[in-house]
């Protein structure tokens, strides 16, 4: 039985072996992109045949369908602590976040099955890991109408995931299973370089390929100074080198860059700046739309070997940078929630564009903006990559969330923060923050009606905690997505998500018939109050016109008024 069980083991290595693992791409001339199941599949065939690749399933989508990662490691080795033990540098490849935009699914199909037979070499101190398509449900939903401004394939999926979710708005608050589960394989795999690969809409140019990188000011320290002045120049050098001239990803429309651009700014809702809160380099390829699809797939494989060849041969410069920022984090005391262009400062590149013109529209009979390809041209252009460090607050303690808040204990959790559950009910003065003022958003985003420009003052104030609530001790490598995440008034916060609404609304009031009583007995007790009360009917005659507003005054500056009301129930342990 062992003996036909081997001599059938050996039948299927040699027939996978015999494969040529030619993908639907290449079949069809380079006019059509693998479908989910053709591209599991393949990824599975490919696996079968070489031990040096392992094929993993992680949680669950909105879909109903696992996330896959495909795990490849020259000497074989597939668990992630022995990777950090020999200093190897991990790659995660991100697919078809929107579907719609599936280069990087064909391109990384192709990339790997070359690196398995021996086309492309990736040296042992390198691991790749490929998340096939992670926006399942908009693969499935398959059509060739919604991405009207791209040239090819001839059918896609949409952008939006089985909730209607943009994937790649949804890293921190994790509406989506998509997302949680992506954060289980980024938190196991903890890579050091993330590529997120996306097809461009905009302007119309010359090169077939841009590149969006974690901004360099915001990665901050030692890595963001090595990833600007040295990993990211040779990638775009060794792009040149294979005839893929790059640019920074394009940021304007309106065809005039002569006035250049300001590099994105990728907030930690999105791939890059989400990757970024933990020390992580992040790149997201943009593909540009009108380019002809094979040319794009093409593009993508090429810029994706490029970044692993480089990534080799700097394995130990961005493992010590990447280190050395990280332990830096846990001894920071001082972190941006916000961050602005600097319009002081700015890089010279080259860009290689059409000229914009104005032609009769035939649709109006209005002029309109074309690109003269018959007019191409190599300009020297401003971009303004640098960002200034805004709304700076101090690092607590600890924090210390009530156990009733489990959907933001659950995602910090989630991404690995280290937390202490209180063992018995204590008494403990802390700085709570009240939420004066925000602006929320009258137009539904991502399934959130967002909070800005909040506004919060803080008081110290000694409160009861519960035995099961929990305390967050900074001077964890996580910090700075623990402050982000945690701090109201930054942009991403869980509080700009909606996640604290509860607190916004009172609970208890009164009958005014009933508090007019009440609030009488109690000014008389309080003299300064009636002070504060007559002061405010002074300066403003509105509230001086208004009984109800009086009232709700001193209800409000009365013990009778519920303390829990606009406080924010993250509160901050300050030594």
């Amino acid at each position: 039985m062992r003996l036909k069980f081997t001599i059938f083991t050996i039948f299927v290595v040699i027939m996978a072996n015999a494969q040529e693992f030619t993908t639907t791409f290449e079949k069809s001339n380079g006019l059509e992109t693998a479908t989910h199941a053709n591209c599991i599949a393949f990824y599975k065939q490919l696996a079968a045949s070489s031990t040096k690749l392992q094929v993993k399933t992680f949680g669950n989508t909105d879909a109903g369908y696992p996330l896959h990662l495909i795990i490849f490691s020259g000497d074989k080795s597939f668990k992630p602590a022995s990777w950090q033990q020999q200093n190897k540098l991990v790659v995660l490849v991100n697919n078809g976040i929107h579907p719609g935009e599936p280069d990087g699914i064909d391109a990384s199909m192709m990339l790997l099955r070359d690196i398995i037979k021996g086309k492309i070499l990736v040296p042992s101190n390198i691991v790749l890991a490929i998340i096939p398509i992670y926006n399942i449900g908009g693969s499935l939903n398959r059509g060739s109408f919604s991405r009207v401004n791209q040239n090819g394939p001839l059918a896609y999926g949409f952008r939006g995931n089985a909730q209607n979710l943009d994937l790649n708005r949804d890293f921190t608050k994790s509406d989506s299973r998509n997302a949680k589960t992506f954060a289980q394989i980024f938190h196991y795999l903890n890579p050091d370089i993330f590529i997120d690969n996306h097809v461009s809409d905009g302007a119309d140019y010359q090169h077939t390929i841009t590149l969006l990188t974690t901004q360099h000011s915001k990665l901050g320290g030692s890595i963001g100074n090595y990833l600007h002045t040295t990993f990211e120049p040779s990638i775009f050098k060794s792009m040149a080198s294979k005839n893929w001239p790059l640019t920074p990803y394009v940021n304007f429309e309106d065809g005039n860059p002569e006035n250049g651009w300001q590099a994105f700014y990728d907030a930690p809702r999105y791939s890059t700046g989400y990757a970024a809160l933990f020390g992580t380099i992040g790149f997201m390829p943009e593909t540009h739309m009108l380019k002809p699809f094979a040319q794009r797939v093409k593009s993508n494989y090429a810029l994706m070997q490029t970044i692993l060849q480089q990534a080799a041969l700097q394995v130990k410069a961005i493992k010590q940078n990447r280190i050395a920022s990280l332990k830096a984090i846990q001894q920071q005391q001082n972190f941006a929630l916000n961050f602005v262009v600097d319009s002081t400062r700015k890089d010279t590149i080259t860009f290689l564009g059409y000229a914009a013109e104005q032609k009769i529209s035939e649709v109006t009979g209005i002029n309109r903006l074309f690109y003269n390809h018959e007019k191409p041209f190599t300009q020297q252009v401003k971009l303004y990559n640098y960002f200034v460090a805004q709304n700076m607050v101090t690092k607590p303690k600890a924090y210390i969330i009530p156990q009733g808040w489990h959907d933001v204990i659950d995602l910090l959790k989630l991404n690995k923060v280290a937390i202490t559950i209180l063992a018995k009910d204590t008494q403990i003065l802390v700085d709570a923050y009240k939420i004066e003022d925000y602006k929320t958003s009258p137009l539904a985003y991502e399934k959130h009606y967002r909070h800005s420009n909040t506004k919060v003052s803080v008081s110290k104030q000694k409160l009861q905690f519960l035995k099961g609530d929990c305390i967050i001790y900074t001077g964890q490598t996580c910090d700075r997505f623990l402050l982000e995440m945690l701090e109201p008034t930054g942009d991403d916060s869980y509080f700009a998500w909606n996640f604290f609404d509860a607190i916004l609304q009172q609970k208890e009031g009164y009958s005014n018939y009933r508090w007019e009583d009440v609030a009488a007995k109690y000014l008389q007790q309080h003299p300064k109050l009636q002070q504060e009360l007559a002061a405010k009917r002074q300066a403003d005659p509105k509230f001086a016109a208004s009984a109800s507003q009086q009232l709700n005054f001193v209800y409000k500056h009365s013990p009778y008024y519920e303390p829990a009301h606009l406080r924010y129930p993250v509160y901050r342990l300050v030594p």
